[in-house]
């Protein structure tokens, strides 16, 4: 599908709250200001996810109209232990989230955990700092942006009034420190993944998410369901760190019964499988909202290729691939 490049800064929406149709397409550096208004389906988040050889971190903080629902995640991938903290707060209290992606600061005060992630100001470009603490975990993370490194983003249109925009930067260069019940882990040789999110959505709505990143700027991006018949992707590939869209939507196989078999994303260009090595759950039933995840983390293979012609073997990017059913 041919989308729309955007390539100047652009709101997300109109005066009226609607759709601005000058927001629609793509970008590859965080050009849209979302200049979200009030109630109504309106959801905002942040969500940083690192892999490293020894562990995976979610870190997430979030608004979604009737409440502000945050997270710390930390898997032992060697021994498959977890450890995971939620926080929920009534109507959104006691968060901060920018209205631009990669830019300010965001956090969170919920029960007993605190998240406080502090970007470049203004656009400018630099490392983005992320502590969190919970009662038995907490973390100080750096995450670097390399020279000429690009993200992935797009805004996805249902209708004027429901609509969303995403940002996906992954193969983000991350060290620091982890610590779980008093004991200290080196956080090295790993890699960070944002995805910043601004809509306003449909009541329920299920989507993937596959995520992969190595070393040199080399990452793949590829989602499916929630972007189906809208014309638009938030399908990519990164090589050195330049972004190449692809366009295709693409279908996505897993067994649903045995979420430890291996997935499958295929289409235009893309032939890839994520072999998982260990397999999250999150649910949350809040009346009115609720949400089912499953997040496989493990390695991918396979090719993935750019509408320009640019292909990437992905055989070896580290990430996850997961299913989100939410009602919300």
């Amino acid at each position: 599908m041919p989308e729309r490049e955007i390539t100047s800064d652009v709101a997300l929406c109109l005066p009226n709250g609607r759709l601005n149709p000058e927001a629609v397409g793509w970008t590859r550096q965080p050009l849209h200001r979302a200049n979200l208004r009030g109630w109504g389906r309106t959801k905002r988040w942040e969500y940083w996810g690192v892999v490293s050889a020894t562990h995976a971190i979610g870190i997430q903080v979030s608004s979604l109209d009737y409440a502000a629902v945050h997270g710390l995640y930390v898997l032992d991938r060697v021994t498959g232990e977890e450890w995971r903290t939620d926080a929920i707060s009534p109507l959104g209290r006691g968060v901060a989230l920018p209205d631009r992606a990669g830019t300010g600061r965001v956090a969170a005060v919920a029960q007993d955990l605190t998240v406080d992630i502090v970007q470049p100001q203004n656009g400018e470009r630099g490392a983005t700092t992320i502590r969190a603490s919970a009662a038995r975990l907490s973390l100080a993370l750096r995450v670097e942006q390399p020279e000429g490194h690009e993200s992935m983003g797009v805004v996805v249109r249902w209708s004027d009034r429901r609509f969303q925009y995403t940002v996906k930067d992954l193969a983000r260069p991350v060290s620091g420190m982890l610590a779980i019940d008093g004991t200290t882990y080196e956080i090295e040789k790993a890699h960070a993944v944002l995805d910043h999110g601004r809509g306003v959505w449909p009541y329920r709505m299920t989507w993937n998410w596959g995520a992969g990143s190595g070393t040199g700027g080399n990452a793949v991006q590829l989602g499916g369901r929630w972007t189906d018949g809208t014309g638009s992707t938030e399908n990519a590939i990164q090589v050195d760190g330049t972004l190449h869209k692809i366009g295709a939507t693409l279908s996505w196989s897993y067994d649903r019964d045995d979420w430890s078999a291996p997935w499958r994303v295929t289409g235009d260009g893309v032939d890839a499988t994520f072999r998982p090595e260990h397999v999250r759950v999150a649910k949350t039933e809040l009346l009115v909202l609720g949400n089912a995840t499953h997040q496989a983390f493990g390695t991918w293979s396979g090719t993935a290729r750019g509408d320009d012609g640019t292909t990437l073997d992905l055989d070896g990017l580290v990430g996850w691939a997961e299913e989100a059913r939410n009602r919300w």
